[in-house]
């Protein structure tokens, strides 16, 4: 799918490109460090990556966020961590541009390069109090947490009587919370996703955000923020910012299996090269149409959402929930391919050092995220087409 951005959008996507070597080069050091490094943060603040979604008001490009997407999926093919903050940490300016502008302006007022991390499951507990909620606990998985200084938190108000009256996104300043480093794992070891922990502290009704209020599409930063591009669903947007990093992983991955394949031969068959065995040729044309698939159907969506918003339409919860079964299964088709791509490569393939290994332990990681969970998803799209009530808000 070819596509014709602004030339200053163009020039983030170009910038990105020239850094992919050594972002593949870096992988190893970031899964050692377990964080990805700070020279690729500053790489891609450099091209202006994390401005992509930003308010043009606070030096941001306001960017369709097909460009961000492609972005993206380009990083993963790189190193799957490296690719996987960039979503995450980048997608973040969309949502800041939905707050008060109070907020906005506590963030981006005196640097327009402050980044923030996030961990939305609601596990936190929020107390309304006056002018705003007293918020404590401890969230999980805030992917890229070391490189910024703001987080967005998810979490149940209760009122004085003890009931939930509304799930909301705080906004907490760094000095207002610890990062506690747990991060030993298998998969996506590179993207820090470290605990975050807060004691009861106050928090302004201007630093929150209703998830009901986001389900509608609407936020008081549209106030000062009227682009089209903050009338989009918070769900589609963050979601295919979840499922893109794994299709990118696949793109990076079918691109190193065809490259070893070429230069592999098969002992087990007489000396005979890998690349002219025609299951093996079956095998690519099978994965490549997954991922081209998973691609498609992502971004064809984002684009129908994007017409009913330039028209001034309600977009409709048909297309709304189509979109979540799309990401979800094109997070599927990305593994499937990726798995098959990984089972055909032969030996070489579990070598320390090759994408291919740490693209399926990445991609694996990678979907055991919440927004990746496919027969939810599924689940929603096939009740609303049999004509049963399904709750917009939540996509």
């Amino acid at each position: 799918m070819n596509q014709a951005f602004a030339p200053e959008v163009q020039a983030v996507l170009d910038g990105v490109r020239d850094l992919l070597p050594t972002f593949r080069e870096r992988a190893d050091e970031g899964e050692r460090l377990r964080v990805v490094p700070d020279a690729s943060i500053k790489e891609l603040e450099e091209t202006g990556f994390f401005r992509l979604l930003q308010p043009r008001r606070f030096d941001g490009l306001e960017a369709d966020p097909v460009a961000f997407y492609t972005a993206v999926r380009d990083i993963a093919s790189a190193d799957g961590s490296t690719g996987w903050v960039s979503s995450v940490v980048g997608v973040h300016p969309w949502q800041v541009a939905l707050f008060d502008d109070e907020a906005q302006q506590a963030v981006w007022g005196s640097d327009t390069s402050v980044r923030l991390s996030s961990s939305y499951a609601p596990t936190g507990k929020a107390v309304v109090t006056e002018g705003g909620f007293k918020l404590s606990g401890k969230w999980s998985f805030s992917s890229g947490c070391d490189h910024c200084s703001w987080v967005l938190l998810g979490g149940l108000v209760f009122n004085e009587d003890g009931q939930v009256v509304d799930f909301r996104t705080f906004m907490v300043p760094r000095e207002k919370y610890q990062v506690v480093d747990v991060w030993n794992v298998v998969g996506l070891r590179g993207t820090g996703s470290n605990d975050i922990v807060v004691e009861e502290t106050f928090i302004p009704e201007a630093f929150t955000l209703s998830m009901g209020e986001t389900g509608q599409c609407k936020g008081p930063g549209q106030a000062v923020n009227d682009s089209d591009l903050y009338k989009l669903p918070f769900h589609s947007i963050f979601t295919s910012t979840i499922a893109t990093p794994i299709i990118g992983m696949a793109k990076g991955a079918y691109a190193e299996h065809v490259e070893m394949q070429q230069k592999r031969v098969r002992a087990a068959y007489l000396g005979e090269k890998a690349s002219l065995d025609p299951f093996a040729a079956v095998r690519i044309a099978r994965s490549s149409s997954e991922i081209d698939a998973a691609w498609a159907l992502l971004m064809a969506n984002i684009r129908e959402e994007q017409a009913h918003v330039a028209r001034g339409e309600q977009i409709p919860l048909e297309l709304r929930l189509r979109v979540r079964r799309d990401q979800v299964l094109g997070t599927a088709r990305a593994i499937e391919a990726i798995d098959a791509l990984f089972e055909a490569s032969g030996g070489r393939a579990l070598a320390e050092g090759t994408y291919l290994q740490r693209a399926w332990r990445d991609a694996h990681a990678g979907r055991v995220h919440a927004a990746n969970d496919p027969e939810r998803a599924l689940q929603m799209y096939g009740a609303q087409q049999f004509g049963h009530k399904v709750d917009p808000g939540m996509y």
